[in-house]
């Protein structure tokens, strides 16, 4: 089953998508992630993702396309996957159509009050990744990470102005995507506001597993 997982920042759909490859047993594939490696290569086009992503942009669509390409081709996706993060944008919905078939599009609503306190509590540890948040989840020793001893920061793109700038791309750039696949009778809502494990029971409901 190949699905996308769609949302605005600060949704969870990274947390949840976490939680759906134990449900369903297919890999999470994250265009952060694929960006991230992009980077560290410290490649040509490692640059020049960090160079855009730096800037407060979204990479361009013929560069994202050409990554995610590449990574639904190896062999863990072949029976199935989670995208998080791809589309994001119309043309980049068409282009995907070109090479990979999609069977559900899962929708994860939440109002963009509810991102912003979120995201503006939201810790990263700087040495393995894993999330915090000062209200929901806070690691045990202030500014240490529970999992790995790392460093437990706020992130540049974390912080009120650039959340708010987030939002703002996304509403304009990838929302559409909402009606995009809605007409095309692959879409799911399902509500983001509530805990973890709520939201996970109202997915596994809407997945019918």
């Amino acid at each position: 089953m190949n699905l996308i997982f769609l949302g605005p920042p600060g949704a969870g759909k990274g947390t949840l998508a976490a939680k759906a490859v134990e449900i369903l047993g297919l890999p999470h594939i994250s265009t952060g992630a694929i960006f991230r490696s992009a980077i560290a290569a410290k490649s040509p086009l490692g640059l020049k993702v960090k160079a855009i992503i730096d800037a407060g942009k979204l990479v361009d669509d013929e560069t994202t396309i050409e990554l995610v390409k590449e990574r639904l081709a190896q062999a863990d996706a072949q029976k199935g996957y989670i995208l998080d993060g791809f589309p994001r944008t119309i043309p980049q919905a068409e282009a995907l159509a070109g090479f990979s078939a999609v069977n559900k599009v899962v929708n994860f609503d939440i109002p963009d009050t509810g991102v912003l306190e979120r995201l503006g509590g939201r810790r990263v540890c700087r040495k393995c990744g894993h999330n915090f948040h000062i209200i929901f989840d806070k690691p045990k020793k202030d500014g240490v990470c529970d999992h790995c001893g790392g460093e437990v920061y706020t992130r540049d793109d974390d912080r009120e102005e650039a959340v708010a700038k987030r939002l703002e791309v996304y509403r304009s750039q990838t929302a559409p995507l909402i009606d995009f696949y809605r007409n095309k009778g692959l879409l799911i809502d399902v509500d983001a506001r509530p805990a973890v494990d709520e939201v996970v029971i109202n997915f596994k409901k809407a997945m019918g597993v």
